[in-house]
């Protein structure tokens, strides 16, 4: 048994991992029927033995991790196609977790996601609602050496405040009225794996704080108890804010983003990942029908047309809901009657057919330099007269607009700022509107 032992701390560092493996069960296997050792050596030694060989089987992640940081040179990166990026990924067992496309900037996060994966830092990934993230944060998960331990999602905007201690750390009986047992909460359910946080934006000042005390002691206290719990968890939070300009604000923690954000990942908009399209329709066509037990819904080449170039305010989340509108409405044919009233396009010949989003006449051919730039004019100007139309439905209200399209509000200030609309404008148009009508009725009188 000594003899093995000296085998395996002599390894040359050249073995190969499965020549290593079948060493330490070797070991496990002696020890287990061992008769010379007392029973407290052997349990500790086949303690030893199992951690050992839980390290051995991480290493394949950590050589991944080095293969990938050292292939992917900024400059050789850029000398690479598209499609060879993605199947170098592939080539390096990259585990996808249902994103698509090659476009250049989801490749990039997905490029950074593979470094971060195997080790343990907190990662954050941001971009507008719907993008993608918790597809992204199970992508870090998967591709990490904590892929077989427990993936725990939380949406921290949904947890009241008063409840969020208990949520998140759990709670002891009668911590607190209704509190009738003992209960764990998400981080210990999350221990040996990853923890996502979702919408981290929408956390309240003293849940960061204890979130911080979480990241820093990597130790957790039930309400309504002083023990102090370990736990393992690798963080991986979301947001569709702009964590930044809200600690300049003071309404997030600077100490709390900069330990989150060591790791950062931006996820582009579904209107700038144009070449995806094609593809989340197949995927999303065959998602629903697979959910509906029915055949994949075929579309019209005008619906097609259309699908391909509509902005999508709301992402992919937008798309994936259309997807499944169309295959519960239309039989085995879609057509624009099937898409929702306020997404179908204009009718030829009609004013808003004929004008832009902002009164104006439709953006000259002449001004455009590619084809790549009209699609992205007439997305913007669609994306506009449907913000425009919204405000004036709903008085100029950004809250109740918001919940109409199913949208953040923060996601949809930002969108409001990027085309010059002021809610404001709106409610002095319908008052100014609603003073015309009682003047008129007033010189009837």
């Amino acid at each position: 048994m000594l003899k093995i032992l000296d085998q395996i701390e002599e390894a040359s560092p050249a073995i190969s991992y499965a020549g290593l493996l079948e060493r330490i069960e070797i070991l496990r296997s002696t020890l287990r029927w061992s008769s010379r050792l007392e029973r407290g050596d052997i349990d500790k030694l086949l303690r030893q033995a199992t951690s050992l060989r839980d390290e051995v089987m991480q290493l394949s992640h950590k050589e991944r991790f080095v293969q990938a940081a050292v292939a992917a040179e900024p400059q050789e990166r850029a000398e690479l196609s598209r499609g060879a990026r993605r199947k170098a990924l592939l080539e390096r067992s990259f585990i996808f977790e249902g994103t698509f496309g090659d476009n250049p900037r989801l490749l990039e996060s997905l490029e950074i996601a593979e470094k971060a994966a195997p080790t343990d830092l907190p990662v954050l990934i941001d971009g507008e609602s719907g993008t993608g993230k918790e597809l992204m944060a199970k992508v870090v998960h998967a591709n990490g050496s904590r892929s077989d331990k427990p993936f725990i999602s939380v949406n921290c905007g949904a947890i009241p405040d008063n409840l969020l201690e208990s949520e998140l750390f759990g709670h002891r009986k009668g911590a607190f009225t209704g509190a009738s047992n003992d209960r764990k909460g998400k981080f210990e359910s999350a221990h040996t794996g990853t923890i996502f946080l979702d919408e981290i934006g929408e956390l309240p000042l003293a849940g960061q704080v204890k979130l911080l005390r979480v990241l820093e002691a990597h130790e957790i206290q039930r309400v309504g108890s002083d023990e102090t719990i370990a736990v393992d968890t690798r963080i991986v939070a979301a947001t569709n804010r702009n964590l930044r300009q809200l600690s300049e604000e003071g309404r997030f923690r600077e100490d709390l983003f900069y330990r989150l954000s060591v790791i950062h990942v931006t996820l582009p908009p579904l209107r700038e990942r144009r070449d995806e399209i094609p593809l989340l329709i197949a995927w999303f066509g065959d998602e629903a029908a697979g959910s509906l037990k029915r055949r994949p819904i075929r579309l019209t080449p005008r619906l097609r047309d259309f699908l391909l170039n509509y902005a999508y305010p709301g992402n992919i989340r937008e798309l994936r809901n259309v997807m499944y509108r169309l295959s519960c409405l239309a039989g085995d044919m879609a057509d624009i009657d099937h898409l929702p009233v306020d997404m179908r396009p204009a009718a030829p010949g009609s004013a808003a057919a004929s004008t832009n989003a902002s009164g104006q006449e439709p953006i000259s051919v002449a001004n455009l330099m590619s084809l790549s730039d009209a699609k992205r004019a007439a997305s913007d100007d669609a994306e506009k007269a449907f913000l425009e139309r919204g405000l004036r439905e709903v008085s100029g209200t950004v809250a109740e607009l918001a919940r109409r399209i199913d949208m953040n509000r923060s996601h949809l200030q930002m969108l409001l700022k990027k085309h010059g609309l002021h809610s404001k404008d709106f409610r002095n148009r319908n008052a100014t509107a609603a003073n015309k009508s009682d003047d008129d009725q007033d010189s009837d009188a």
